[in-house]
């Protein structure tokens, strides 16, 4: 048996995960039975990925879809043996994999907390004792004895995460949970999360909502096509992973460009003058940038996008969308972006600034998530985004 590093919860070495996949599918019993006659090719999943996670800390594993992350998590929770290296862990481990992991669709809320508890490691006399717990946290007691086929995706999560968190595990592998259900039951997972930490416990969070991982961990990892792409202070990493969700849609972010113009800095204002850190609904928001040049340079184009907590595109525009010609200049300059109605209604949002030559042959200079505003609603509460609307009545 492997001893584990001092001060460590997890510790997983040169882990590689190979699959076989198969390029056709089989569409008959016999060729079920002779599939190994198909085409098929190996993929490593994952390939030399080392993991050291410390007792009592969070840890957040972010990555594209496809990257391995999911892979990783279910080697350390015991559920897949990896091809390559070795993992050990110190303590009881509770797993919340994939939606409904390990309910048995026929047999009920009741008889699928029992049966998930004794899988954690609990006995009948412990789960009896923390059973109404479960289901209030989960909040099913009108439905805890009708069979689990019956339940919604929520139900499914609720139930599930309340398991987890009443087996009294020293280490936690949630993957993607905490950004399902409705807003107040994620509110409720956090608070639980938060609860843990302060408990000393150990938690490895998957998830794609990278502002998570800069809110709660205390380290981080992003993995990329089964490699490990960065790993060390979370808003390092997801400052790495912002980058790589962009390339795609802005791929000049990867470039240093020329610096024939140079953004001096980018300000986000509110109607009122201040900061705009925090913005309203419907709010006006001007995002000003400062240029500057040391030679004169021929009609550039200024460009802006907004990425919500996901690195979604929310929104982009540049002067020339917006027949805004810039004539040559030497020295400095100043662009306003004024943002009329905000229609967010809620959320975080990143910006990233570009210069660019007409043609978008010579990037002059990119700032990728330069600056980031926060969205959140009045009184009112418009639902998932904000139109403005005029209303009138007339006497018939």
């Amino acid at each position: 048996m492997s001893s584990i590093g001092s001060g460590l919860a997890i510790e997983a070495v040169g882990i590689g995960k190979k699959f076989r996949r198969f390029r056709e599918r089989p569409t008959s019993l016999k060729q079920r039975f002779t599939r190994f006659r198909m085409r098929s090719e190996e993929f490593w999943a994952l390939k030399d990925v080392d993991l050291a996670i410390r007792e009592g800390s969070t840890f957040g594993l972010i990555g594209p879809n496809g990257s391995g992350k999911t892979t990783l998590l279910k080697i350390v929770g015991g559920i897949l043996r990896p091809t390559e290296g070795h993992v050990v862990t110190k303590g009881r481990i509770a797993a919340l994999l994939e939606l409904g992991a390990g309910f048995h669709p026929e047999l009920t809320g009741r008889e699928n907390v029992y049966l998930n508890a004794s899988i954690l490691g609990l006995s009948r006399r412990e789960t009896d004792r923390v059973f109404d717990d479960i289901v209030g946290f989960a909040e099913l007691e009108e439905f805890i004895d009708n069979q689990v086929k019956f339940y919604s995706s929520g139900m499914f999560v609720r139930l599930g995460f309340a398991v987890a968190v009443h087996v009294d595990p020293a280490v936690l592998l949630v993957d993607e949970v905490l950004a399902v259900g409705d807003e107040a039951f994620q509110r409720k997972c956090l608070d639980r999360v938060r609860q843990f930490q302060r408990d000393g416990r150990t938690i490895v969070v998957v998830t794609h909502v990278a502002d998570l991982v800069r809110q709660i961990c205390d380290d981080a990892m992003m993995l990329e096509h089964g490699h490990v792409q960065a790993r060390g202070r979370p808003e390092d990493v997801v400052r790495e992973f912002r980058r790589e969700m962009l390339k795609d849609q802005l791929p000049m972010v990867r470039e240093e460009g020329t610096r024939e113009i140079e953004i001096a800095s980018t300000e986000l204002i509110r109607e009122d003058g201040s900061a705009a850190q925090l913005v309203s609904t419907g709010e006006t928001l001007t995002i000003q940038v400062d240029l500057r040049s040391q030679s004169p340079v021929d009609d550039p184009v200024v460009g802006i996008a907004l990425h919500d907590h996901e690195s979604k595109l929310a929104f982009g525009t540049n002067t020339r969308l917006l027949a805004m010609r810039i004539a040559p200049f030497e020295g400095k300059r100043r662009v306003r972006f004024r943002l009329r109605d905000l229609p967010m209604v809620r959320g975080r949002y990143w910006v990233t600034v570009a210069v660019h030559s007409r043609d978008e042959r010579r990037i002059y200079h990119v700032q990728e998530q330069v600056a980031s505003f926060e969205v959140q609603h009045g009184e009112y509460d418009p639902g998932e985004v904000f139109v403005h609307v005029d209303a009138e009545t007339e006497e018939l």
